[in-house]
């Protein structure tokens, strides 16, 4: 059983890899391929992307062809986008490679967790130990990801950081087919869903690009409408069509569920503010403040690491009061360090800084397992692997969204970068405010115990 979790967490370990390291490395991928703002976040968003459409089919990809070979396909594409990536000549090509990794992420993801629930063979005790483990790397990886990266990128450059995939998705391979028996049970009652999937990546590709290039390109430039205009009716389109389905990638009969709903509000504004404050952040470090990078990815280990002791404690005590109060409670302290960093001036000291690093993802680090416990209350059982995917892929949006926007805030100057920093803080200190009040007025204060394999599956996918 160990060596099935060492191979399923290699897959776990370079998806997150990927989210934290990159924000180190974007001053230099800007240096080196005379890439704006706008292209920035075009690296961070053509990853997440993918990632956030294509978890909701690629559950039923794992049914249909086995758990196993998806598991193997995810990691082959990852590697050779992570290939791609690293020889990439010019911003085009890295921005095509980014997303064809998010979508071998899509695949890793949940046909890992498919992986170790097969192998567990319905034993609760084993599966609740493995996930843990599984878990236990990934919340490794955020952690080291950017000491790590700010370690290679100053040694062997930034393209070092895309590379070092290959090794890891090797031995994660040589793992697999050495440790995990191949899966020849498929379920082919399950059907894909290609229009539903093709209108959400229009959908929201379109509303990406609409919000990146509105800054540099003007509101009333052909791309800007253009993007804006395919986002609402590939979206309208997208509903109809969903509804329609007899198998759509995204039920929405799911949101009419008690706590569910306001649980994925919740967790999309909490991503959409973290995700985008980060990347504004790295750029504050390095361009604002003149940090190497090095120094920033030593600065971001308090912001990084504090996330494990407080999910930890957000178990225990959701177990006791049940997820509404550790919500409430973890978004006001979100709101707070987000109040704290809108502070951060051109010259702000690091000692000034590490009280926001520290409470920010404490108060967030205390939400988001609660809110995936109120996720899995609302759900039957035999539907948490459909809800796990819905969470994740409406988390995963709000961290591109929030990319998009708040990276639109800043400019090229150091005061404009800092500004944006502050705009951004305070936008995400307000957002966190609506969503205490989503907790404390739609959030049930239920006692319903959820085994705590499934509050992380659900959260740290």
């Amino acid at each position: 059983m160990n060596r099935i979790v060492a191979a399923t967490s290699f897959s776990f370990v370079v998806t997150q890899l990927d989210v934290t390291v990159v924000n180190v490395a974007l001053p230099h991928i800007a240096s080196s391929l005379s890439v704006q703002v706008s292209g920035l976040q075009w690296v961070v968003d053509a990853y997440t992307l993918p990632f956030a459409v294509f978890m909701l089919s690629a559950g039923v990809l794992g049914d249909r062809y086995g758990s196993r070979r998806t598991y193997l396909m995810g990691l082959a594409i990852f590697a050779a986008a992570s290939l791609a990536c690293g020889l990439a000549p010019n911003v085009s090509t890295l921005i095509a490679a980014r997303a064809a990794q998010g979508a071998g992420a899509a695949l890793l993801i949940p046909s890992s967790l498919a992986l170790l629930n097969h192998a567990a063979a319905n034993d609760h005790k084993i599966r609740a130990h493995a996930v843990g483990l599984w878990t236990a790397a990934g919340s490794v990886a955020i952690a080291a990801g950017p000491v790590v990266g700010g370690l290679m990128v100053a040694a062997m450059g930034w393209r070092s950081i895309f590379l070092i995939n290959l090794p890891l998705c090797i031995v994660g391979a040589v793992l697999t087919f050495q440790s995990v028996s191949s899966t020849t049970h498929t379920d082919t009652t399950h059907h894909l869903d290609p229009l539903g999937q093709l209108l959400a990546i229009l959908a929201l590709t379109g509303l990406t690009c609409s919000v990146i290039e509105f800054r540099p390109l003007g509101m009333h430039h052909p791309l800007v409408i253009g993007g804006a205009t395919l986002a609402m009716f590939a979206g309208i389109a997208f509903y109809f069509a969903e509804t329609k389905s007899a198998e759509p990638m995204l039920p929405f009969g799911l949101f009419g569920l008690p706590n569910f709903s306001p649980s994925v509000v919740f967790g999309t504004i909490v991503n959409l503010t973290f995700y985008g404050t980060i990347f504004v952040l790295s750029l504050y470090l390095q361009q604002a403040r003149g940090y190497s990078a090095l120094g920033t990815g030593l600065a971001y280990l308090p912001l990084m690491s504090t996330f494990i002791v407080s999910n930890v404690a957000s178990g225990v005590v959701a177990a006791r009061t049940g997820p509404r109060l550790p919500m409430i409670a973890g978004a006001v302290a979100t709101l707070a360090g987000f109040a704290m960093l809108s502070r951060l001036g051109p010259a702000t000291s690091y000692f000034a800084m590490l009280l926001p690093f520290i409470v920010l993802p404490a108060g967030m680090g205390f939400a988001v397992p609660a809110m995936t416990a109120a996720v899995l209350s609302s759900v039957d059982r035999r539907r948490s692997g459909t809800a796990s995917a819905v969470l994740n892929a409406a988390r995963q949006t709000g961290g591109a969204i929030g990319v998009a926007v708040f990276g639109a805030l800043v400019g090229s100057t150091s005061q404009q970068i800092v500004q944006g920093l502050k705009t951004a803080s305070l936008i995400s200190a307000a957002l966190l405010l609506v969503a205490s009040i989503v907790a404390w007025r739609f959030i049930r204060r239920t006692h319903q115990r959820v085994e705590i394999s499934d509050r992380i599956e659900i959260q740290l996918d």
